[in-house]
C-alpha cells in the first residue's frame, strides 16, 4: 500500500487548513475532535487571524509550518483548495482530506480535475471533496466534524454520503459498535473504494469492510480488487439508487452514476460481496462478523424455546438461500438425556416454553461444542420460568469458561425489558444478539453466505489461474 493512504490513517502530524476559534464551525469541530480523541501526533491548525486556537499555536498559513506534515486536513471555500494543494507540497504531505463542497456535484467539474491536478503534481493523494472527514481508532486519530468518542472495534465503514455517515457514526455509539475506521470519500476525484479496500485488506485492526456505495468509476477495477479482499476479509455494501428516481437522486448528489441494479448485483456476486438491503442490516452483519470466530462450513442448527419464533427464523434462513438439515445425530443423543420427553428434536431443536435457565443454556453448549455442528442460532422467547438477564450472565460463563466461542452464535431475545439489558449485556461480551428473530436469522445467513462466496470466488480464480497459466 502506497505511503500516502497510509498517511491517511497512520500520520505522525496534522494540519488542519482553516481551523477556527468558534465552536460550531467545521474547522473548529474538526480541530477539537483531533484533540479530544487523543490524536499523539503533532497538530497544526493553520488560521491567519488567530495565535492560539484550542491551547495549540497556530500559523498563518500551511508553507509557514517548519516541519514536514503528513496529512493535511482542507476546510476552506472550494476556490481556495487548489493553492493549498502547492503550499501542501512545500510541507512534503503525502494525504489531503479535502472537506470543501462545491466541485463536481454542483457541476464544477474543472475546479475538482484541477484540485486532483495539483495534488499529484506533488505527489498527494486527495480523499474528497465533499466530504466529513476520515476516523481511524487506532491511531486515535478523529479528523472529521462528526461525533468525537467512536468506539474502537474492527469494522472499518466507507460512506459516499456525508450527512448519512455522521449519523451513522453517532449511531455506532449509541448501539455500542466497534470501528476501526470511518472514511467519508465524497467525490471520490482521486481516492476512491478501490484504493481503500486495497488498504483495509492487510489491516490487522480491521475484520470486515462496510461499504455505503451510490456509483464507482471504475467498475471492473472493483471487482477484481474486491475479488482478493473477500478471499480473506467480507465486504458488506449498501447499494443506493436500486430504483430510477433513486438513480436520479445519486447522481445530484454527488455526481455519481448509480448505474444498472441488475449489473452492480451481478458484480457483487462476481466478486463475493455481501449485498444488505437496509442501513440496519448491513450494521447487524457487521458487528456479528466483527464479534465471532470464522465460519468454516458444517450444519447450522437452530435452538429454541418457541416453536412460533423458530418458524420465523427458518422462514427468514430459506430466503436467504440457507435451508436447515437434520441435526447430528451425535448431538440429539446427547440433549435428549436432559430435555423434555415432548421437546422436538428436529431442526429447529424446540426446548419448549418449560424448559428452565440452565436447561436452555445446556441446549446451545452442547450445540456449541458438538464437533458436528458448524453453528448455532439460539431463539429465547421470555417466559414466566426464566429471567433472560440470567440465561445471558450463564451463557458468557460458559463461553468464557470454553476459551471464548468455538464457531459462530448468534442469539435473539424476544420480550420485554428484561430481554433488552440481556440482549445488551451479550453485545457488550462479545455474543451477538438481537431483538427479533428475523434480525438474528439475517445475521445468521449473512455469516454461512459469505464463506459460500469466498469458496466460489477462490474456485472462480484458481480456474481462471489455470486457464491463463
Amino acid at each position: 500500500m502506497s505511503e500516502s493512504i497510509e498517511a491517511l490513517f497512520r500520520p505522525r502530524s496534522v494540519a488542519v487548513v482553516g481551523a477556527s476559534r468558534q465552536p460550531g464551525k467545521i474547522g473548529y469541530e474538526i480541530l477539537a475532535n483531533i484533540v479530544r480523541y487523543g490524536f499523539k501526533g503533532k497538530v497544526y491548525p493553520i488560521n491567519p487571524r488567530a495565535d492560539r486556537i484550542l491551547g495549540l499555536r497556530a500559523y498563518p498559513s500551511l508553507s509557514s509550518v517548519k516541519d514536514s506534515v503528513d496529512l493535511v486536513v482542507v476546510s476552506v471555500p472550494a476556490k481556495y483548495t487548489v493553492d493549498v494543494m502547492d503550499e501542501a507540497g512545500e510541507v512534503g504531505a503525502k494525504a489531503a482530506a479535502v472537506i470543501a463542497s462545491g466541485f463536481k456535484e454542483v457541476g464544477n467539474v474543472e475546479l475538482e480535475r484541477e484540485l486532483v491536478k495539483r495534488a499529484r503534481k506533488h505527489g498527494i493523494r486527495v480523499l474528497g471533496p465533499n466530504i466529513f472527514g476520515v476516523v481511524y481508532t487506532p491511531s486515535r486519530l478523529n479528523a472529521s466534524f462528526g461525533p468525537t468518542n467512536v468506539i474502537p472495534g474492527q469494522i472499518a465503514f466507507i460512506t459516499q454520503s456525508g450527512a448519512l455517515g455522521i449519523a451513522l457514526m453517532g449511531m455506532t455509539i449509541v448501539e455500542r459498535i466497534g470501528i476501526s475506521a470511518i472514511v467519508s470519500i465524497g467525490n471520490k476525484a482521486d481516492i476512491d473504494d478501490s484504493d481503500l479496500l486495497q488498504y483495509f485488506v492487510d489491516d490487522p485492526n480491521t475484520k470486515v469492510i462496510l461499504i455505503y456505495l451510490e456509483g464507482v468509476e471504475d467498475g471492473k477495477r472493483f471487482v477484481s480488487i474486491a475479488q482478493e479482499v473477500t478471499r480473506k476479509k467480507p465486504i458488506i455494501v449498501i447499494k443506493a439508487g436500486r430504483t430510477e428516481v433513486g438513480a436520479k437522486a445519486v447522481a445530484s448528489h454527488t455526481g455519481s452514476l448509480a448505474g444498472n441494479v441488475v449489473i452492480y448485483s451481478t458484480a457483487f456476486k462476481q466478486a463475493g460481496i455481501l449485498q444488505a438491503r437496509t442501513v440496519e442490516e448491513a450494521f447487524d452483519w457487521a458487528r456479528a462478523i466483527s464479534y465471532l470466530p470464522e465460519y468454516k462450513g458444517g450444519p447450522l442448527v437452530v435452538v429454541t424455546n418457541g416453536g412460533g419464533a423458530g418458524v420465523l427464523a427458518t422462514d427468514t434462513l430459506a430466503e436467504s438461500g440457507v435451508r436447515l438439515k437434520a441435526p447430528p445425530k451425535s448431538l440429539v443423543q446427547e440433549v435428549r438425556n436432559f430435555l423434555p420427553s415432548f421437546a422436538s428434536l428436529g431442526n429447529p431443536i424446540d426446548v419448549t416454553g418449560m424448559i428452565s435457565n440452565e436447561g436452555y443454556v445446556r441446549a446451545l453448549v452442547a450445540a456449541l461444542k458438538n464437533p458436528d455442528v458448524g453453528a448455532v442460532l439460539g431463539i429465547y422467547c421470555q417466559t414466566a420460568v426464566t429471567d433472560p438477564t440470567v440465561i445471558a450472565s450463564m451463557l458468557i460463563k460458559e463461553v468464557k469458561f470454553m476459551g471464548g466461542l468455538p464457531k459462530p452464535l448468534v442469539l435473539t431475545l424476544i420480550g420485554g425489558e428484561e430481554c433488552y439489558w440481556a440482549i445488551t449485556k451479550l453485545n457488550a461480551n462479545g455474543i451477538p444478539a438481537y431483538s427479533m428473530p428475523e434480525k438474528a436469522a439475517s445475521v445468521m445467513a449473512a455469516i454461512i453466505n459469505y464463506e459460500r462466496s469466498r469458496n466460489a470466488v477462490c474456485k472462480r480464480l484458481e480456474e481462471l489461474k489455470a486457464i491463463y497459466h
